[in-house]
Order: C-alpha cells, then structure tokens, then sequence
C-alpha cells in the first residue's frame, strides 16, 4: 500500500514538473499558457482603464473640470496664470520622481518594452519604469502634450515582466507573455482589438509568429471585454454622416496625401530629436541638474498653452474637430504646427507620455488642411474632406509608430468607419514607405539607435551586442587555450580585447587584424590583465546559434 502510494506521488510529481516545463519552454502550444494569457490581459485591460481614469481624476482636480474631453475649450477661460503654472508644477514634480529613482533622469517609453523584447528576454526594468508611469501620469495630467498610449504599453510591460520572472520562463515565452500584456493593455485603452493584437506583434515583438498569436488574441480580447464593460460599446471618434470615396478619380489624391503625411511625421519626429539635442546642449552649458529640465518644459508648455489651450492633454477634442470638419484651412495648418512644437517641449523636456495621439492629432489636422484644399481645387470629383482628415490621420501615425497594418486597423476601430479603407490603406502605405527611409524604420527604433541600441536592422545587427566576450572566451585552463606568452606579446602590441566588450566590437578586430585570436584582458588601472582569449570560431559559432534560435522562433 505504501510502495503503491510513493510510486503515485513520484507519478503526480513527474508530472507536475513537466507541466511546469511546458508552461516555462513550450508555453505558447499549451492551453494552460492560454489561460496565463487571458488573466494577464484582463490584468493589462484593467490597468490601463485605472490609468485612464487616473488621469481623467487628476487633470479634472488640477483645472476643475468635469469633463475633460472638452478641457481645451475648458480652459480657454481659466485665468492665464493657472495655464503657465500647472504644466511648471507638473514638471517639478516629474523632475524630482526622475531624480529620486532613475539613474539618467529619463522616462521610459514604448522604445523601452521594445528593447527588452529583443535584449532582455521580454523583461524591463521595474523601479524605473514605474516611476515612468508615475511621471507620464503627472505630465498627462498638468498639460503634458503627449498621449497615454506610451505609459499604457509599459504598465503592461511591468505586469507582463512579473509574472514571466515569477514563472521563472525562458526568453521565447517571456517575450510572448510581454505581446499579450501589450495586446491586452492597448485594447482596453483604444476598444480596439484587432488593432491590440497586432500592434503587440507588429511593434513590440516585431514578427508574427503562429506561437504568439493565439494567446495574444486570448488577452486582447480580454482586454476589450474590460474597455467595454467600462465605457460601453462605443468609439473613441464619431465621423458625420457616410464617407465615400470617387474610388478611380480621387485615389491619386490619396497618393500625393500619403506623401505629404510621410514628410509631416518625418518633420515631427526630428522636431523631437532636435529639441531633445537643444536641451541637451543647452542643459550641459548652463550646468542645470537634470531634475529641472521638466520644469523650463513646463514653462514653455505654459506659455504656449496661454494662446494655444489645444495643446493641453491628449487632444482629443482637437482630433474630432478635425474629423467632423469644424475647422477651417488656415486654423488646422497654425494648429498642426503649434501641436508638433508642443509634443517637441514635452518629450524633448523628459516629461513622459506616448506618440500615438499625438501623431492621431497631427495627421487629422494634415488631412483636413489638404483635404480643404482637394476639395477646393477639384470639388466636382471630391468626396468630403472630412475623409481626408481620416486618411491623414491613419498616414501620420503608421509612419511615426512605424506600424501600417495595427495603425490602419486601429483608425477604422477609433472611428468605426470601415468604409474608406482604400483611401486610408493608401495614406498610410505611401506614408510608412517615405517616412521609413528617412529615419531608423519608425520613433521608437530611431530613439533606440540614438542609444547606440541597433535594432532598425534586424537580428543580424543586434544579437552580436548581446554576448559579451567574456562569456565566449576561451579562459588559459580550458582544452585549446590560446598560449599565454603569444597573448602577452600580442597585448604588448595593443592588439587585445576587454571581456566587458560585446562580440559587436570584437569581431571588426578580427576582420581587421587577420588573427585566429584576440587575447582577453581586464584593465587594473592602466595596466592589462590577460583574463583569456577569443576565438573568431568561437564567436562565430556563438553568433550562428542566436540567429538560428532567433530565425526558429519567428518562424514556429
């Protein structure tokens, strides 16, 4: 009886072990993965809804509105000192957060959960970002002109990255885990699920692989289910009437739409980086403490804000303005303008806060301004400009987010409009492809490889950064060790590598010097300490494996 029940406790034991493999390794094909899944995007959805509300609370508390879909008309008639103040209060604030708990005074963003997709075995970093989240909360809240897309996303990220440090999972399924939190956060916040899904796998991911896609659909779903139980089955957007498109006399419009919102998200996205490099410079002159940069921001948000409330916020109410035609040619031009500037003082201030609404807000206002102008020079073969503004926003934000197909599903699900989807499809296609070459694929990517962090290119280009030499090498004990006194001739020479180094700097030595090894060394002081040597076999073989890892998971 005993020997019977040792031997069901070892079985029920064995089992469990490998059950637990499965949801470590091969989690995606498994149901019990699936339904990890739909708890963390219920997790996601919920949230994001509380950080959208968080928001609604605090904006309303510090301007005194009820209702902040209307708080740029709100604030037209607030006294103009609380306009200056607010935004400066806010970005005191947000300065001292930074300060307190993030090493570099910078927030993380959308650009973060994609680095950590691809370098970090789908985690990101906890305690700065969820002061991140705290700042983008703050800034959203006291006239940040960004959107909450951006914190929404990281909420997400921080979820996704305990639970696959709970689980204690391998790269492939934390990553997965990452999609569906991302999937699930962006529906909740957008009532947008088909848009959420592939967002995950087009932006954060960046492959769409059978593995991922299942749960990734589990949790977006999840995620709308909450949004819905929320706010109601509603859109964010409701366009006037019907659209409809002169389907053979007016698609070149959308053609040459497409152009110029590609040039519009270019201007916009090196807006930012060149504010960001002016401050930057401007901050290392004067010898100001990083803390303070959100401040001056503030200021300047404050000032601008005076004139132009619309910036303040999200900006919703401008974006439907946009889409319902109640704006005039020359206001959306001036608007589209003093928008971009606006976005440019908050990310480049490190205030916090996502591009997508921002960019939403841009590309209608693009698309109503040329629509004015089609409409007028053509009117005989036009549909409604309104259509324009429409297009104009989905070409803006596909080519700042770098993201074509969730941008062009997320439009038709903001406005529920399937109608015009050659119309828009065009924009966004002509915009994606001009944009793409004139910076690193998308913001995000560009911002990356301002960070020296190179993942525009592919797996080829950034795998190498992730092995550092000393783990590869080859240390003076093991079997085929380089021989000492060749190495210590050939540091004499300068002709050695750091083990701190990465196989990215390593291998362009080999090319250059011609040798089978580079000796390994740690620096004391100024002096080389041989720690080992690295093989160009060696880390080639290292490399060959990551990408045939990689090259496997895309693809299964």
């Amino acid at each position: 009886m005993l020997r019977h029940l040792h031997r069901q406790l070892d079985e029920t034991r064995r089992r469990c072990a490998e059950g637990w493999g499965l949801v470590r390794h091969k989690g995606p094909s498994q149901i019990q993965f699936w339904f990890i899944a739909l708890l963390l995007g219920v997790a996601s959805g919920l949230a994001a809804i509380a950080f959208r509300g968080a928001v609604e609370w605090l904006q309303a508390t510090v301007y005194g509105t009820d209702n902040v879909n209307t708080l740029h008309s709100f604030a037209e008639a607030l006294p103009w000192i609380w306009v200056l103040l607010i935004p400066v209060f806010g970005g005191i604030a947000v300065g001292i957060i930074l300060h307190v708990f993030t090493t570099d005074g910078r927030v993380r963003s959308v650009a973060d959960v994609i680095e950590g997709a691809a370098l970090n075995d789908g985690r990101v970093e906890k305690k700065a970002g969820l002061a991140s989240v705290l700042c983008s909360w703050i800034t959203l809240s006291t006239g940040g002109s960004t959107g909450r897309e951006g914190p929404v996303v990281h909420i997400a990220a921080l979820a996704s990255s305990w639970v696959a440090n709970l689980l204690r999972v391998d790269g492939i399924t934390g990553r997965d885990l990452l999609g569906c939190a991302v999937a699930g956060a962006v529906s909740a916040s957008f009532n947008a699920p088909i848009a959420g899904a592939l967002f995950a796998l087009e932006v954060v991911l960046r492959h769409f692989a059978l593995h991922a896609f299942a749960p990734i659909v589990v949790a977006s779903a999840a995620g709308t289910v909450i949004n819905r139980l929320v706010y109601g089955d509603v859109t964010e957007f409701t366009l006037p009437g019907t659209t409809t498109v002169e389907f053979y006399l007016e698609l070149p419009a959308f053609f040459l739409l497409g152009l110029v919102c590609g040039l519009v998200a270019v201007i916009m996205m090196r807006s930012i980086f060149f504010a960001d490099d002016l401050e930057t410079n401007l901050q290392r002159r004067l010898g100001l403490p990083y803390w303070l940069r959100p401040a001056l921001a503030g200021c300047l948000l404050g000032g601008l804000a005076i004139l132009f409330p619309h910036i303040i916020g999200v900006g919703y109410e401008t974006t439907s303005r946009a889409l319902t035609g109640h704006m005039g040619l020359g206001e959306a031009v001036a608007f589209a303008v003093i928008k971009v500037a606006a976005v440019s003082i908050t990310v480049a201030g490190r205030m916090g806060g996502g591009m997508f609404s921002p960019s939403l807000m841009v590309g209608a206002l693009t698309g109503l301004a040329f629509g004015h102008i089609a409409t007028g020079v053509f009117p005989e073969m036009s549909s409604a400009f309104t259509l324009y503004a429409l297009a104009g926003m989905g070409g803006v934000a596909a080519a700042v987010l770098g993201a074509p197909i969730s941008t062009t599903l997320i439009v038709f699900e903001l406005t529920g409009d399937w109608q015009t989807g050659l119309a828009v499809m065009v924009s966004v296609s002509m915009s994606t492809a001009l944009a793409s070459r004139a910076v690193n694929r998308s913001y995000f990517l560009t911002q990356l490889e301002r960070r020296n962090v190179r993942l525009s290119a592919g797996p080829q280009s950034y795998l190498l950064a992730m092995f550092r030499v000393q783990g590869v090498m080859r240390k003076p004990t093991d079997k085929g060790a380089a021989d000492e006194e060749i190495c210590l001739e050939m540091i004499a020479q300068g002709l050695f590598v750091q083990a701190s180094a990465t196989l990215e700097t390593a291998l362009p030595r080999f090319d250059k010097s011609g040798v089978a090894f580079l000796p390994v060394v740690t620096m004391e002081g100024e002096e080389p300490v041989l720690q080992g040597a690295l093989f160009q076999v060696d880390a080639l073989k290292a490399y060959n494996r990551a990408l045939a890892a990689t090259a496997a998971e895309e693809h299964r």
